[in-house]
């Protein structure tokens, strides 16, 4: 099993490059403490795992903590926004530690680096794991010696540990200096970073033979069963479900899409602001069947299918905003031949990627993708490149769903991007039948493949797409059924014999990069003119119906798939995987009744959707004289959509930390409202805001300013998430009522967190958030 975690993010352009360091310049850590944790992690995450003992193994493997990561990002972000920004450069704490990462910030000049300044956490750690231990969330700055105390100050409020380590000192060494003056890493820059040794692999070339995928096209309706409850191919709804898909309150684009809220949506989207219609798009690929018996193919695929998912977006400048991120896991050194296939990847991504003109600015490799146990059995995984892309999206709300609209005058058409035969290996299909095949597809023609997808960007800026969806696991069979699956009406009728192939198996099941965009009859003769002046292909290959099937013609024969009966079958993989992660029979009820929820916006006849009917002003730039205060704790992580939601209902917001309350800096004393946000404050440590109540009950001063707030009769509060956890947890809620009688937080049904609509019906009420 391969877990991939990731993210994209933006910058000012007065901060997109690093300053030079200049002799004098302070080295900060901000972060956590080191510990023995990810020791030679980059080296053991590059030999099958079980080869050394448990204990080197069990400390080269990272930690994660979100919450300290918030912290230090808070302190970068509040950095950043100032007008002038005292960070001169910047690097994350990843592999090899500090040495790494306080090496590239003096790289230009050298440094010096105090150990007794490095926050220690275990004492017992010698200096090499204090050098090279890659405890997570861990931040280096260079930073001016001038700004060190107002960093400090802001550092402080954000709860986030800083420390002075070092500084800059102009003689091109680059060294760490222990209290007693012994150096146990001393070290010219240059040695460092322009002289690295060659390494030479010697490796043979291994060739795999495959058996070509045999089938029997009788066997259709046995065939799509299997196909749609393979785990690549099957509803992802246990893993969406329980993850929160709008925090921030600037998500775009999340994966579930129509009324049905089925996570069909291969790209994601966040929005730049809360104002603007620009954004950041990402996408993912990856073929590891592919690969098997392709690696060049495999690799090319990856690239592939993660651009057919980006494409949906409208991006700023096309191509020439994507950025692509590499991720290798390949079984390298545990198999002969692993290694030449690794290297024939690689240079077929390189390869494909100049030709379209995109970079590939960074990526990740393990190569210990090989499980050996103590009676020798080892268990290698298939080489697999996971490709990530990302680019600036230029109109949020033109990015096109992939759910079909349900209007008769429009059509549907079949774009090819690979410029290839029809093939089965590697397939989803074959994958079914427990084969790998030989005949994998590829894209032949790398230019045609960058003439199409500009030709889709330029359809979906014009908005001339009704819907979208790209074709990869499962074939064209599973991209129209998915078209359908999140809407309770409607069908389509298909018409393939104008396609290349005469075998209808190797139309509906074969992996060749494509899409499929449905039109409306009056935009159909624009879009032809776009596609033919681009040079691109096209097929129209059907037209919505009334009825609740697909029907598929081929030379004379006609195949009806009900669409219902396979969106079970589709489902049915998401809802055994849940069963193994929600109590009290959760998983079997969600499974009976996603479908018979269709999800409803509905509006009264006097909403116009426009603030003004409200009297409020998004764009004022004038006090209201009402303030409200949003409270955060550390490990709070939306603060900034609440501030901005009681903005545009018309406080003045402040921002206040518990720092700002336990230093009796902030009384709320002139706040009329507050609000406690959501997230995980302390990390949930010892449960829900329970350090958090203890924060307002043990210290005085901030204990006074909420009992005084509370005492007053012209205030409000708010608690949202942890926040409402908060408010309970400190007897907010009744305080009138008894103690056995007091509100309390209860597990739900299923013990886990959900992220789904409910339905609600407010009763008559007197309270102002509900009147």
């Amino acid at each position: 099993v391969i877990m991939l975690a990731g993210g994209v993010g933006y910058g000012t352009q007065r901060d997109c490059l690093k300053g030079a360091p200049e002799p004098g310049n302070k080295v900060v850590v901000v972060g956590g403490d080191n510990y023995r944790i990810g020791l030679g992690g980059g080296s053991v995450s590059s030999v099958e795992t079980g080869r050394y003992s448990s204990g080197i193994e069990l400390n080269a493997v990272q930690r994660a903590n979100a919450e300290m990561q918030k912290r230090a990002y808070n302190v970068v972000r509040a950095l950043c926004e100032e007008d002038e920004n005292p960070i001169v450069s910047i690097h994350d704490h990843g592999s090899a530690g500090h040495v790494n990462c306080l090496s590239e910030l003096v790289e230009e000049c050298g440094g010096l680096i105090h150990m007794d300044k490095l926050p220690i956490g275990d004492e017992t750690l010698s200096a090499k794991e204090i050098i090279a231990n890659e405890s997570q969330e861990r931040m280096g700055l260079l930073i001016d010696e001038k700004a060190i105390e107002h960093v400090r100050k802001i550092a402080e409020r954000e709860r986030a540990p800083m420390y002075t380590v070092g500084e800059t000192t102009g003689d091109h060494r680059f060294a760490f200096e222990q209290a007693d003056g012994v150096r146990p890493f001393d070290l010219a820059v240059d040695q460092m970073f322009g002289s690295s040794p060659k390494t030479y692999m010697i490796d043979k070339t291994v060739e795999r033979k495959y058996d070509v995928v045999t089938y029997d096209a009788t066997q259709l309706d046995e065939y799509i069963e299997r196909v749609l409850q393979l785990e690549a191919v099957a509803c992802k709804d246990w893993l969406t479900n329980k993850v929160d898909r709008c925090v921030t309150g600037r998500v775009a684009r999340q994966q579930c899409q129509g009324e049905l809220q089925l996570p069909l949506s291969d790209c994601g989207a966040v929005t730049l602001d809360y104002r603007g219609n620009k954004g950041i798009a990402t996408a993912i690929g990856h073929a590891p069947q592919a690969a098997l018996a392709n690696p060049e193919a495999g690799s090319v695929l990856a690239v592939s299918e993660s651009l057919t998912n980006l494409v949906w977006a409208p991006l700023a400048e096309g191509l020439d905003s994507v950025s692509l991120s590499a991720n290798w896991m390949w079984p390298c050194r545990a198999q002969e031949g692993e290694d030449a296939r690794l290297y024939k990847a690689v240079k077929a991504l390189s390869d494909f990627c100049c030709a379209l003109q995109i970079n590939v600015p960074t990526g990740k490799d393990s190569l210990s993708m090989t499980q050996k146990y103590p009676d020798g059995e080892k268990i290698v995984s298939p080489g697999t490149v996971i490709v990530s892309a990302g680019g600036e999206v230029s109109d949020i709300k033109k990015i096109v769903s992939p759910v079909m609209k349900n209007e008769p005058k429009s059509r549907f058409y079949h774009i090819d991007f690979s410029f290839d035969t029809l093939q089965l290996g590697g397939s989803a299909f074959a994958q079914s039948l427990n084969k790998v095949g030989s005949d994998v597809p590829t894209v032949k023609n790398p230019e045609y493949f960058r003439d199409a997808f500009l030709a889709i960007q330029q359809l979906v800026s014009e908005g001339l797409i009704m819907a979208g969806h790209d074709i990869s696991a499962g074939g064209m069979i599973t991209t129209l059924l998915e078209m359908c699956f999140a809407n309770t009406e409607g069908g389509m009728e298909i018409n393939l014999d104008k396609f290349q192939s005469t075998d209808v198996v190797k139309a509906l099941f074969a992996e060749n990069p494509g899409v499929i965009i449905q039109v409306s009859d009056k935009n159909a003769p624009a879009v032809k003119k776009i596609l033919d002046d681009a040079g691109v292909g096209y097929l129209k290959i059907g037209v919505p119906s009334e009825e609740r099937h697909i029907l598929v013609s081929k030379d004379s024969v006609t195949y009806q798939f009900g669409i219902d009966h396979l969106r079970d079958v589709w489902y049915s993989t998401s809802y055994l995987l849940d069963r193994k992660q929600s109590f009290n029979g959760c998983a079997q009820k969600r499974f009976e009744n996603y479908k018979q929820q269709p999800l409803e916006l509905a509006f009264g006849p006097e909403f116009t959707g426009q603030l003004a009917q409200y009297g409020l002003n998004p764009d004022r730039r004038e006090a209201s004289g009402l303030k409200a205060a949003v409270i955060r704790e550390k490990g709070t992580n939306s603060e900034r959509e609440m501030a901005y939601s009681f903005w545009l209902a018309g406080f003045d917001v402040k921002d206040v930390t518990m720092t700002d309350l336990i230093s009796g800096r902030e009384t709320l004393e002139d706040v009329n409202v507050i609000a406690f946000c959501g997230g995980f404050s302390n990390s949930d440590v010892l449960g829900s805001t329970k350090g958090w109540a203890g924060a307002f009950l043990y210290n005085p001063k901030a204990k006074a300013a909420l009992d005084n707030f509370y005492a007053r009769e012209d205030t409000l509060s708010l608690g949202v998430c942890n926040g409402c956890q908060l408010m309970i947890e400190l007897g907010l809620i009744n305080p009138e009522h008894p103690a056995d009688k007091k509100a309390k937080m209860l597990h739900n049904d299923s013990h886990k967190f959900e992220s789904s609509f409910v339905s609600l019906t407010i009763p008559t009420n007197r309270s102002v958030m509900f009147g």
